[in-house]
Order: C-alpha cells, then sequence, then structure tokens
C-alpha cells in the first residue's frame, strides 16, 4: 500500500482555523507553562495522556532494569463539542471502551543513557449508527490487536543530581489500522510512523525531601503516514506532587500524589480523516497512589477532566483509569 512522507511538522500546539480556538490555545498553552516548565504524546480517543503522569517510569539510580505491566481503562460514551456536553443525537458514534494492555522493558546502559521498549495491545468495543445521521440500528464491534510498539531513549545526564532528562524515540505503525467495522480515527493503530521528543524535571520543596514535585511531557508528530489518513500531533505533559512517607513496616515507600495532566492534539488531515469532529484541549486531575516495595512497585490513579475543548463533536470519558506493576533489579 502506498506510503505518504510528510516532511513537514507545524510546530506543537498548532491546530489552527478559527479565531477564538486561537485565542483559547494560547491561554491554555501560557496558564500550563506556568505549571511545568518546559513542556514539551497519539489517537484520537485521547489514549496519549496516560503515557505521562507521576514519576513511576522515571529513571531510578538504584536499578539497571525494569519489566512493567501497565493497564488502562476508558469508556467514552458521552458526546462532547466545544466546552460542553452536547447531545447523543448529534454524533454517529455511541460508545468506544477501551481496554489497554501495556508490556515494557527499561534498560540503563550506564548512569546517564537508557532504552525503553513499550509493546501495547488494546481491547476495544464501538457502538456506532452506520446510517447516521439518517434513523437506523446501532451496530456494535469487538476487535483485539496489537497496537504501535514504541522505541525510547534518555538522557539524565542533563544535571549533576540527575534530576533532568530529556526522552526520543519512535513510534512504529505495528497497530492494526485495517479492520474493516472501525474508522480510521477508531482503529487501534494509526498506520504511522511518529517521532517522539520530550523532557522532564524531579525536584523537592526546601530541605524537606519527603515532598517533592515533577514536570515532565512528550510531543509526538507523524511523519510517515499510509491509506489517506495522519493523525493529528499531540503534545502531553504532567506536573505533580507526591510525599514519600519512607518504609512502612515492610513497605519501602507509600507515595500518594496529585497531578494536572494537559493534552493538547492537532485536528487529524487526509481523505480517510474527519478534521472537522478531531483534535482537542483537556486538562485532568489526578489523584494517585505508590506503594514501593524493594523490587516491586505498585502505583494506580484515576483521571478526572476538570477542562476540555473537543472540535465538532466527539465521544469523551467521565473518568481514566491507570494501573501499573514493575520489577526492577
Amino acid at each position: 500500500m502506498p506510503i505518504e512522507v510528510r516532511r513537514r511538522c507545524t510546530a506543537p500546539g498548532k491546530i489552527g482555523g478559527v479565531l477564538e480556538m486561537a485565542i483559547l490555545r494560547t491561554f491554555l498553552l501560557c496558564s500550563t507553562i506556568v505549571m511545568t516548565p518546559g513542556i514539551v504524546r497519539a489517537c484520537a480517543c485521547g489514549c496519549g495522556i496516560f503515557g505521562v503522569g507521576s514519576t513511576f517510569m522515571l529513571p531510578e539510580e538504584d536499578t539497571t532494569c525494569m519489566v512493567y505491566f501497565e493497564y488502562n481503562y476508558m469508556d467514552q460514551n458521552q458526546n462532547w463539542s466545544g466546552t460542553m456536553a452536547a447531545p447523543a443525537a448529534n454524533n454517529g458514534d455511541k460508545e468506544i471502551r477501551t481496554e489497554f494492555y501495556n508490556i515494557g522493558f527499561q534498560y540503563m546502559i550506564n548512569q546517564d543513557w537508557g532504552l525503553m521498549v513499550n509493546i501495547p495491545y488494546w481491547d476495544r468495543n464501538f457502538m456506532t449508527a452506520p446510517n447516521f445521521p439518517g434513523p437506523g440500528p446501532v451496530d456494535d464491534f469487538d476487535h483485539g490487536a496489537l497496537g504501535d510498539i514504541k522505541l525510547m531513549g534518555f538522557y539524565t545526564g542533563l544535571s549533576s543530581d540527575r534530576s533532568t532528562g530529556i526522552v526520543f524515540g519512535i513510534k512504529l505503525p505495528t497497530g492494526d489500522h485495517t479492520y474493516a467495522n472501525f474508522d480510521a480515527d477508531t482503529e487501534i493503530g494509526t498506520g504511522s510512523t511518529d517521532v517522539i521528543l520530550g523532557a522532564y524535571h524531579v525536584g523537592t520543596f526546601a530541605q524537606n525531601d519527603q515532598w517533592k514535585w515533577f514536570a515532565e511531557g512528550t510531543w509526538e508528530c507523524p511523519f510517515a503516514t499510509t491509506q489517506g489518513y495522519r493523525p493529528g500531533q499531540e503534545i502531553d505533559a504532567a506536573a505533580g506532587v507526591f510525599y514519600n512517607t519512607g518504609r512502612v513496616g515492610q513497605v519501602k515507600n507509600i507515595s500518594p500524589a496529585l497531578q494536572v495532566l494537559f493534552s493538547d492534539r492537532d485536528a487529524d488531515e487526509g481523505i480517510n480523516a474527519d478534521p472537522l469532529d478531531s483534535g482537542y484541549i483537556r486538562f485532568l486531575l489526578s489523584p494517585g497512589l505508590e506503594v514501593d516495595f524493594d523490587h516491586i512497585k505498585l502505583y494506580a490513579d484515576t483521571e478526572f477532566p476538570v477542562f476540555q475543548y473537543f472540535n465538532g463533536n466527539q465521544l469523551v470519558a467521565p473518568v481514566l483509569v491507570k494501573l501499573l506493576m514493575a520489577y526492577s533489579y
């Protein structure tokens, strides 16, 4: 099948279009810069936000390798337009319910350089009205398949205490993007090859090492696409605070956390895209908890939208759930 190579990658944050959206974007980006210095992830359903948040996956000095399993759940069952909920009758898609399974491996080559591989599998249920906007039945499809694999590298040597680092990598078009009953923006894979760039920083408050903060973000931009569909480039960022209790009985550390998550995704492009009903800006609030044993880590959070702007009519989820378990050595 033909491959479209796009040499242009517009600057992160450009959706373009109406003046209202441009003004809103400028305001929100400025607000986020205040919260997350150095902002710098893509699926139309908004799953990129799962890739940021918490310090769980950031490199640690006392480990060389880490194997992890991640589970995410998202039920997009509410139609949204602009900044408000909209009637379900305005959208031919009625529900997108997805379970995301990720297996990953992280390896530190030395104190400064590391590698990470993320292999996803999605199980998706999609309910849509094939005769929309006319009357008719609602079709119900279930499909599970391998997602788009990410190969990442990171450098932690930007500061002497290795609290600041950069991440870089590529998303491969390994996910299934040809399932006949899904639209291009609903497929498990995007069919695109994407470049990924990002950064992170972890700091402490004054002299109290128990209270810490972090900021991280990534930018993901497709540069090679196929089948007339180019997913919108996306920024995902997070800033948060967490408290380290230290050892509690057999537990090495317990860390309650509170985060602000941000997503900014461009509208899709191409003959098989739906640019009028894609692209968004979102802020989410996420309370979470990490429990750290000597070699095993457990992390869980829930993510609630506090502000969101969606182009056209799109399905949104009232809450997102994340669970992580890792073994390091």
